[in-house]
């Protein structure tokens, strides 16, 4: 047992014992990570080839699977570093109440992250796509699509591993929006227009306010949890600092990597999620013949989606009466998008479009069978006609029944089932990049939750609060396909229980936390868009 006494404690009380953190990686750890990441790799390469095989049709020069594969390791390289940064968030409760090891509890917390990967929806992955600029959504295989990616994901690695360098919980949530937003906005700067029709700020909004509040939850929350549970459970040892390298008793060692466990779930099914969306771009651009439309619908498919769309035009054709479409309705649709405004070529165009990918899709059977030729043209028009979708069913100017705006919702879920899709092969690799990042790297951010928020060591009781609170907060989102940040939920969580427990606050680290809250938007706009500029005269 420590014989070291802390002040703040009493004179007969023993002081806490902190972990042990500066053990070197093992060798046999250091080459499974090797060994993993060279597998992924492979995987990867082997799935993008035998897809553009069985599709019939790719790329013919060796330029667009160059640009493909250092996209891809940049996607995937965002993940990794998402992973040692926002996941240390997850262990560092359990490592500093010794519940586990260090390097155990980095490979139990990387081996959940990789699960939650896998079971994942795919909502969090297209929501953050729909923060993008429809215009280089629709050619981003482009050069202007290559500048949006490689500029948008620069911008966040390289302040993920700024803030992470000096040791301060920043959200990677944050800063990828961040760097959409600064795309959106030097894209429409660069076209001439003004800089806020770059960005779709309704759903910005949306996401911000998941975001602001969700720090806000994990604070108030876990203070209140870790009250409720000191007014029910009486077990004095629940509400002690630990004072030897011992683990606690095992019903507390089973809660405390219980919900170490939930939040690294979570943390892999939410953030995860955020770098596949992406990835989907990249390969849409560089090979639409097997990534743009959903090539393995279940069977009746064309039928209820032919059926969905007929509804839905109708619906919209009704609401057009008396205006004309003049030339390609889909101008008027993007505009739509662009302004959230509903002119009198809104509805005309939007039934024009519907009716266009009604018939298309009559005419080749299903949308599996669409013409190598034709298919990035379907995909886009399916695309724009989504997007509509969205913002129509939501616009007060519309004037839709329920019943209206529940049928257009039926035939956006047939358009989203036909290209919003994530291969297998997609998650695995984001699991494997996530999981290993969880697994090095990790020391800088454990240290600040755990020693450097509260100015007394954590107590089991504080740990288990504060892990709760966040598991719940962040699978809350993913249901509703919000992103959020592990890292601002599970810091402010550990800040709440301080307070509740009265052990007082170390303000220095709180002001660093808060002013990276503040910076990271503005700071990943900034970088962003002085990349995407770079980049689109580079492309």
């Amino acid at each position: 047992m420590s014989t070291a006494f802390d002040a703040r404690l009493g004179p007969s009380a023993v002081a806490p014992v902190k972990p042990h953190l500066d053990h070197p990686m093992d060798i046999r750890l250091a080459l499974g990570i090797l060994a993993a990441l060279a597998g992924g790799l492979f995987y990867m390469a082997y799935s993008i080839r035998s897809d553009i095989a069985e599709s019939g049709g790719g790329p013919t020069t060796i330029l667009p699977f160059v640009l493909l594969g250092v996209a891809m390791l940049i996607a995937l390289g965002f993940e990794f570093v998402n992973g040692f940064h926002d996941t240390a968030n997850a262990v560092a409760t359990v490592i500093y109440t010794h519940a586990l090891p260090a390097q155990v509890a980095v490979i139990w917390s990387g081996c959940w992250n990789l699960i939650g990967v896998l079971v994942s929806s795919g909502a969090v992955a297209f929501g953050i796509v729909s923060l993008l600029p429809v215009e280089l959504i629709l050619q981003v295989g482009s050069g202007a699509g290559y500048a949006m990616v490689f500029a948008l994901l620069i911008a966040a690695i390289i302040w993920n591993l700024g803030t992470w360098f000096l040791g301060i919980p920043a959200s990677s949530s944050h800063t990828l929006i961040g760097s959409i937003v600064g795309v959106g906005v030097a894209n429409a700067l660069l076209r001439g227009q003004d800089g806020t029709s770059g960005v779709d700020w309704d759903q910005v909004t949306k996401i911000g306010e998941a975001l602001l509040f969700s720090p806000l939850f994990g604070f108030g929350l876990s203070a209140l949890l870790l009250l409720a549970m000191k007014a029910v459970i009486k077990a004095p040892e629940l509400y002690t600092a630990p004072t030897t390298n011992a683990p606690p008793t095992p019903w507390i060692r089973g809660l405390l990597v219980l919900t170490c466990t939930l939040v690294s779930f979570f943390h892999g099914s939410n953030d995860g999620q955020k770098g596949m969306g992406l990835i989907m771009l990249i390969l849409i651009g560089v090979a639409p013949t097997a990534y743009a439309l959903n090539r393995a619908p279940p069977p009746g498919h064309a039928d209820a989606f032919i059926a969905a769309a007929q509804n839905a035009s109708k619906i919209v054709q009704a609401h057009g009466a008396g205006y004309n479409v003049i030339g390609d309705p889909r101008p008027a649709v993007t505009d739509y998008i662009h302004a959230h405004q509903i002119s009198e070529g809104t509805y005309p165009s939007l039934a024009v479009l519907v009716q266009q990918i009604s018939d298309s899709v009559k005419q080749y059977g299903s949308v599996a069978k669409t013409p190598l030729d034709k298919v990035q043209n379907v995909r886009n028009d399916m695309y724009l006609a989504s997007e509509a979708m969205r913002v129509l069913a939501k616009d007060k100017e519309s004037e839709l029944s329920a019943d209206e705006k529940k049928q257009i919702g039926e035939f956006k879920k047939q358009l989203d089932y036909s290209t919003k899709f994530i291969p297998l092969w997609v998650k695995v690799c984001v699991a494997i990049a996530l999981g290993l990042g969880t697994m090095v790297g990790w020391k800088r951010i454990v240290v600040t939750v755990g020693e450097k928020i509260g100015k007394t060591h954590l107590t089991y009781g504080q740990g288990a609060a504060a892990e709760i609170i966040a598991a719940a907060t962040i699978g809350a989102a993913d249901g509703l396909g919000l992103p959020v940040s592990t890292t601002h939920v599970l810091s402010s969580g550990v800040a709440g229980t301080m307070v509740a427990n009265g052990s007082g606050m170390q303000w220095s680290t709180i002001r660093s936390i808060a002013l990276a809250w503040v910076l990271t938007l503005p700071a990943a706009m900034l970088l962003s868009g002085f990349l995407f500029v770079i980049f689109r005269a580079i492309f």
